[in-house]
């Protein structure tokens, strides 16, 4: 079981772990454009993309999801309709973004409680940016088809290929050029679209096979679409609010000052480099959780759960280790500004609770897509939102940005803690409980 996981994980932390790289290396751009302005205004134009693309990532989930437990019960003309139906409505809803991008833009900008000159630099970035929008929501749907198809190489590759031309781009439109905030944007925005193509090409040398089972009557079936919508409407629920929370997170630190919004948004990289890292077994989670759900194998799903929540927590133990002691390097490849590094210090040990209060999150995500549990998994996520909001309406007025850090790592447990509680009755086979506990099977 564990050359199982770690042959689905170890491609998609790869994959996964280039995420983060990236926005640290477009924050170390930014770091030395020679003002804190211009760390702030990539943070929040970036978080202004995640509060729009995170929205779909429905696509990614269920196309997995659906396209695992089709795998599964070797039902290769679903296994088509998952992938057919997701990029069908990535790409349609991509055009919509452009076609709305004006509003968009008035409402981002309106959230932002920076000066002007921030609210200017992350308008020039989200008027580039926002015309990859149809190649970014096509890639969930290709990635989370991958996924579930038990293939993690493919989406492995064109993460690296995305990342580095984005990296190149950028710093050759920045530093070659003489461009700035747009030199960043348009390198994202071309790196996206050249990732669209690949992904395309990928699909057509390995899959193309697959078209025969396509059956054009099946595809906008009724009661599939029924189910399809019913599963993606939990998953955008529990989607829109962990993308208010990060989002509200950012805009909350827009409000506390220049200094401490350019604090929290190097903090944030750590974060984000843990949940890119961790999402890789919890991928591997979701492909298997899939593949054993569509095929009823019981045994198998308990046994890979508790195999996958060991190597989780060893994973989230080595985190702690290295925030813990490595902290300073990290923050100098993110900038050279010596008072934002040492602004940063005061609040670092946040970071080492990170791992330790939010890996069974992402773990218990993963699985509970797998087996398409989605209104489990919106229902901690309401819950957990709500103990944010709380906390931090709470706890802010009197601490300020550690009640900020508090909120959120409150936030991170309570998510785990009612997934883990809420988990046996998720895992079901048409309408029958689990019967064993997890890890009753010997490794």
């Amino acid at each position: 079981m564990d050359k199982k996981i770690f042959r689905l994980a170890l491609p998609n932390i790869i994959t996964n772990i280039t995420v983060p790289l990236l926005g640290m290396i477009d924050i170390a751009i930014a770091g030395r454009l020679g003002s804190a302005v211009y760390i702030g205004a990539i943070a929040l134009g970036a978080n202004i993309f995640n509060m729009i693309y995170w929205n779909f990532g429905f696509l990614r989930m269920s196309s997995s999801g659906f396209a695992s437990q089709a795998l599964g019960a070797r039902n290769f003309p679903e296994v088509m309709n998952a992938f057919i139906r997701s990029l069908a409505i990535g790409l349609g809803a991509g055009m919509l973004i452009i076609l709305l991008q004006y509003p968009l833009g008035i409402l981002a900008a309106s959230l932002i409680q920076s000066g002007p000159e921030s609210i200017e630099h992350v308008m020039t970035y989200f008027r580039i940016v926002v015309w990859g929008a149809p190649a970014v929501l096509g890639m969930y749907a290709f990635k989370g088809w991958f996924i579930g198809m038990q293939n993690a190489r493919i989406p492995m590759i064109v993460a690296i290929l995305n990342n580095l031309l984005n990296i190149i781009l950028s710093v050759l439109f920045v530093f070659g050029f003489g461009m700035k905030i747009e030199g960043i944007a348009l390198g994202t925005t071309l790196s996206q679209v050249i990732s669209l193509m690949v992904a395309a090409g990928f699909w057509w040398k390995y899959y193309r096979r697959l078209r025969k089972y396509i059956r054009k009557e099946t595809i906008w079936d009724r009661q599939a679409i029924r189910q399809y919508f019913r599963v993606n409407s939990d998953i955008f629920v529990r989607t829109f609010l962990l993308t208010l929370v990060t989002t509200f997170f950012t805009f909350a630190s827009s409000g506390m000052g220049e200094t401490i919004l350019a604090v929290n948004a190097l903090l944030m990289q750590f974060f984000m480099l843990f949940s890119y890292f961790m999402d890789g077994f919890a991928y591997a989670g979701e492909a298997l959780t899939g593949r054993f759900y569509g095929a009823k194998n019981r045994e198998y799903l308990q046994w890979m759960i508790r195999r996958i929540f060991f190597w989780g927590l060893i994973v989230s133990l080595a985190a702690v280790i290295i925030y813990m002691l490595f902290p300073d390097p990290i923050l100098h490849i993110m900038t050279n500004d010596l008072d934002i590094i040492e602004h940063t210090k005061d609040f670092m040990f946040w970071t080492v609770l990170i791992p330790v209060v939010g890996f069974a999150a992402f773990l218990w995500d993963g699985i509970f897509i797998g087996a398409t549990a989605s209104a489990e998994m919106r229902n901690a996520m309401i819950l957990s939102s709500a103990v944010f909001f709380a906390c931090y309406f709470l706890m802010t007025p009197l601490w300020g940005n550690n009640g900020l850090w508090l909120s959120f790592i409150l936030y991170l447990f309570v998510r785990g803690v009612t997934q883990t509680l809420w988990a046996k009755n998720a895992l079901r086979f048409e309408g029958r409980k689990v019967e064993r506990r997890f890890g009753t099977k010997n490794g």
